[in-house]
């Protein structure tokens, strides 16, 4: 028999939470404007074009079926960059907008709970071609990146933050996922920490198919020091916090 807090952990898992929330009081019911679709960039921000979709042809042809029996987590990458073309595939794949529905809704490439999307993507690149070292956010509404700052010693710092992971600092890229609760919040209340969780393994799912794509692997990291990582990422650790992590590099294959 579980102990008591072992059992009050285990009801979040439940959606008994849903009828206990009077959702007519919720901040959509009372006519509150919804959170946008993405932080916007800063003014000293200046967007950089990811490629297009028209150069995802080159990805066509690979098999679902093999991605998906073929799917394992990587631990170990080989030293080679990715290009910018390849980044740009993973980032849509993961969050890409397929369809802007109004400036606070869109479908994109994964599902979401009454399609909320509360995750911004931030990537700690150390060996993408054409990019400089540093951290960057990924803007869906833009297929573009803009850049966050520099990180010193990204590979030392990265290490710290993922408890001594080396595997991750090694990785040409990390995509880091944050969430932003309200804007999950803002229409399910206390239901929405739930479903985040949910939303999240979604667009990771995706990370691991996209990458057969391009003969890289990943693995999808939910171990890490949440104050470290929050100042690596320069966000509040209140309304906006690190969720999950995925490495990504090439592999053999």
């Amino acid at each position: 028999m579980a102990d008591n807090k072992l059992n009050r952990h285990r009801a979040f898992l439940k959606d008994s939470l849903r009828l206990q929330i009077d959702f007519s009081k919720t901040d959509q019911s009372r006519g509150v404007e919804p959170p946008p679709l993405q932080k916007p960039p800063r003014k000293d921000q200046r967007p950089i074009p990811l490629p297009g979709q028209d150069s995802f042809d080159a990805l066509r042809g690979t098999d679902l079926v093999d991605a998906i029996s073929q799917r394992r987590s990587h631990r170990h990458f080989l030293d080679q960059p990715l290009s910018l073309a390849e980044l740009s595939w993973l980032l849509w794949a993961t969050q890409g907008i397929t369809e802007i529905l109004s400036p606070s809704s869109a479908l994109r490439t994964v599902p979401s709970a009454g399609c909320r999307h509360a995750f911004e993507t931030y990537l700690l690149a150390s060996n993408i071609e054409t990019l400089e070292v540093g951290v960057y956010r990924y803007l869906p509404m833009d297929h573009a990146l803009v850049f966050e700052h520099p990180a010193g010693d990204l590979t030392a710092t990265l290490g710290r933050a993922t408890l001594g992971q080396r595997f991750v600092a090694a990785a040409p890229v990390t995509l880091a996922w944050t969430v932003i609760p309200y804007r999950m919040e803002w229409r399910y209340d206390i239901a929405a920490h739930r479903v985040i969780a949910m939303d999240v393994g979604h667009l990771c799912q995706n990370l691991y198919l996209a990458c057969a794509a391009i003969g890289s692997g990943t693995c999808a990291i939910a171990a890490y020091h949440q104050e470290q990582m929050d100042v690596l990422l320069k966000v509040d650790g209140e309304d906006e916090f690190t969720i999950y992590l995925a490495p990504v590099g090439r592999i053999h294959v």
